[in-house]
């Protein structure tokens, strides 16, 4: 026969085993989703602050060449002539840093950027000119990379990113770190900046995506490994942001980045990511990579800053697989 004390024991006890039950259920509900394919990935803590800012598109397209997968993410945007108008000048900013194939990873693959300069020019736009500010010499990383061919042969002004004579200071008030920048007339002067990197490691930031690929329109990218790296990336943004950001993810480098060995760093995702929101593609590149975005420390910093949004459960993620 139980005593009082026995049922005290047991209803403590019991009371224990459902709230450990309600824990774990909480954490199975929230751990985050590769976004192209909607499973688990590495374990990811709540939000350390909400921004009031409208929920943002996310396109998580797999399983297509990376032209179709390119074309259904648009779709899913509205189509280019949402983002570029008649008569407009359009810039496209693609990764052209390193000298190597396209297979090695280290650059945005050229299919993409020619078929980018073909869907702008088809919409109406003026002219397209692409550009990066290269690490290394920038008329090798150009031809090897096999995007001066492509954006050439679509109709786009490929421009040098190294000419010091094209960058131009300007102030940055609500940086935090970064007050003032070298940025490339191009992106001054454009109407329309899309972003288009490829997603890799790096060993200074853990991955290079969107925000990291905005260090191609400066000149002296030196200041801000001297000052702040992360902040520096979060703050630039508080002057220019891309009209339309797209993450090359088809076969990221996973290590040895951002310039990679061999084709060996490289592994098959066959994924493409879009968004206007570059905090919320970055949040999506960081996941589809394996890791919590609030580790990725320029991502969480612009969150925080309001600059877009991480909080992936509570955005329009539109994944599509294509085979």
């Amino acid at each position: 026969m139980k005593t009082r004390r026995d049922f005290v024991k047991t209803s403590l006890a019991l009371g224990t085993t459902l709230s450990l039950a309600s824990n774990v259920n909480s954490l199975l509900a929230t751990v985050p989703k590769d976004p192209a394919t909607a499973e688990p990935v590495a374990p990811a803590k709540p939000s350390t602050s909400a921004p009031d800012a409208p929920k943002s598109v996310l396109a998580a397209i797999r399983d297509g060449d990376r032209v179709t997968m390119l074309d259904k993410a648009l779709e899913e945007l509205g189509g280019i002539k949402s983002f570029v108008k008649p008569g407009q000048t359009v810039v496209i900013k693609p990764n052209i840093g390193w000298n190597a194939t396209p297979e090695r990873g280290a650059n945005t693959h050229p299919s993409i950027v020619g078929h980018l300069v073909t869907l702008c020019l088809a919409a109406g736009a003026k002219s397209v000119s692409v550009f990066d500010h290269t690490c290394d010499e920038w008329r090798e990383t150009y031809v090897n990379s096999g995007i001066e061919k492509a954006a050439k042969d679509a109709g786009a002004i490929v421009v040098n990113g190294n000419d010091k004579t094209l960058y131009r200071q300007v102030e940055i008030p609500n940086g935090v770190k970064l007050k003032r920048a070298l940025v490339h007339s191009l992106i001054l002067d454009s109407d329309v900046f899309i972003n288009v990197p490829v997603l890799k490691h790096h060993h200074s930031t853990e991955m290079t995506a969107c925000m990291k690929n905005l260090m191609g329109i400066v000149l002296d990218r030196g200041i801000w490994h001297r000052t702040d790296l992360h902040q520096s990336i979060a703050d630039i943004l508080t002057f220019k942001k891309p009209t339309l950001n797209i993450i090359d993810a088809y076969h990221p480098m996973v290590r040895n980045g951002p310039r990679g060995k061999t084709v060996d760093d490289c592994v098959e995702k066959r994924t493409l990511l879009a968004s206007t929101d570059i905090v919320t593609v970055d949040a999506a590149a960081a996941r589809l990579l394996g890791h919590d975005p609030e580790h990725i420390t320029h991502v969480k910093i612009a969150h925080e800053m309001k600059l877009g949004r991480m909080d992936l459960e509570n955005m329009d993620v539109r994944r599509h697989k294509l085979a």
